[in-house]
């Protein structure tokens, strides 16, 4: 796939200038993808690659690997070869810690893409930013990443300025779905369920909010431990309660069948929620009780973008076995974000790359002023490392299929 039409490129640096100093390491390889560099720099991948949410992780890592592909194809920073390492984190925050601490003591990293769960980005960002390291996330979207714990009163202050995103925050998701509900859907009453997780309680949390200051009433609220498969307690509760509909904060190992079992206590209603539940393996673990159902996401939908084209048909061609899911354009465009730090800053050292704490410190400074036509759209940050693309999609389960009924921006 050729950038030119997707993506701003800034000044070539000839091939020649291009000398290399301390950081990374001089090798012919290129990691298993076509490229001509004669230094290897590393881009760790964090994700689920095993476990419930593997669906997710896989696509987020191919994605990735299709972004790095394309840079050394291309040679998008003459000079260099990109590699990519992956970690999983099984969607645990203390193995994802783990993990940027391997990230952290292989010189030859210069930066991160991931995580999938606001928790596990929560246990890795002291660890990054005490090394000076960028990470960007595709896909953790609970605002105190990145606006402090106490973004929601108002007061917002950036604690670590090594981490970004290219997914919107639930700070809009949820208020958006909730307009959706009480003005498009004119459902009144809500049952609200939180997995007590970093993600889902915030998610909930914002989505309440926005709900009864629309005017709408909570008459329940309930939390579930996602472990568990039986929630035949709190589906009865839902049910005695007459509610409209049911917010689930949470991910979809344990929303599905939590919506599936609400329904089968006799309240055949719809399930909503966030961009956790946007997934197949919510309709194959729901399965008939999944229709009506709704999820929001981040963005518009690839399929609609001119400018995700190319990566999609990029993707089928690359024969990767997993789909791409809902974080695949963002997974790449996230890893394009350090693919053009990285570029940026052999640019500004006249085709040097410095050594590694120096290179490190210096992708950070370049990240803060990214700017391209990504898969997912106009790819920046601004302040607080947060994306500039606000877009959001809602979409409905009709016909076993996850269909978009809404895009737009959050209007607050």
């Amino acid at each position: 796939m050729r950038h030119r039409s997707l993506f701003i490129i800034t000044t070539a640096v000839t091939a020649g200038a291009l000398t290399l100093s301390a950081c990374g390491s001089r090798d012919d390889s290129d990691g298993g993808s076509s490229g001509g560099g004669d230094t290897t720099v590393v881009i760790g991948l964090d994700a689920p690659l095993s476990g419930d949410l593997s669906a997710l992780g896989q696509g987020i890592k191919n994605s990735a690997d299709l972004a790095i592909k394309n840079a050394n194809k291309n040679k998008e920073v003459p000079g260099v070869t990109f590699k990519l390492e992956a970690l999983d984190d099984v969607a645990q925050a203390a193995t994802g810690q783990q993990n940027a601490t391997k990230f952290v003591g292989n010189d030859k990293v210069l930066g991160v893409v991931g995580p999938l769960n606001s928790s596990v980005g929560q246990s890795m960002q002291a660890v990054f930013e005490s090394a000076g390291l960028v990470v960007v996330s595709p896909a953790t979207t609970n605002p105190s990443l990145t606006q402090g714990q106490a973004w929601e009163s108002g007061t917002k202050k950036r604690d670590f300025k090594t981490y970004f995103r290219t997914a919107t925050t639930d700070a809009v998701q949820g208020p958006f779905a909730a307009q959706y509900m009480y003005n498009k859907k004119k459902l009144k009453k809500v049952y609200v369920i939180d997995d007590k997780k970093t993600y889902g309680a915030g998610l909930a949390a914002t989505f309440t909010k926005e709900f009864k200051k629309l005017g709408g009433t909570v008459v329940g609220t309930d939390h579930i431990n996602p472990e568990d498969k039986d929630f035949a307690a709190v589906a009865s509760k839902v049910a005695a309660q007459k509610a409209d509909f049911v917010y689930y904060g949470g991910e979809y190992p344990a929303g599905g069948p939590l919506a599936s079992q609400i329904k089968n206590a006799g309240a055949k209603i719809p399930t909503v929620g966030g961009d956790a539940l946007f997934s197949a393996e919510y309709i194959n673990l729901a399965k008939k009780n999944a229709e009506g159902d709704l999820a929001s996401s981040v963005g518009a939908p690839l399929e609609t973008l001119d400018t995700a084209k190319k990566f999609i048909a990029d993707y089928e061609a690359a024969g990767y076995k997993d789909a791409y899911e809902a974080y695949g354009g963002y997974a790449y465009d996230s890893t394009w974000a350090v693919i053009q730090a990285i570029k940026a800053v052999v640019e500004k050292n006249d085709g040097k790359l410095p050594a590694n704490k120096e290179a490190r410190g210096q992708v950070v400074e370049a990240m803060q002023n990214v700017s391209f036509d990504g898969v997912s759209g106009k790819v920046g940050f601004d302040e607080f490392g947060d994306t500039t693309n606000k877009q959001l999609s809602l979409y409905e389960v009709k016909n076993g299929k996850h269909v978009a009924v809404e895009v737009g921006e959050f209007k607050g």
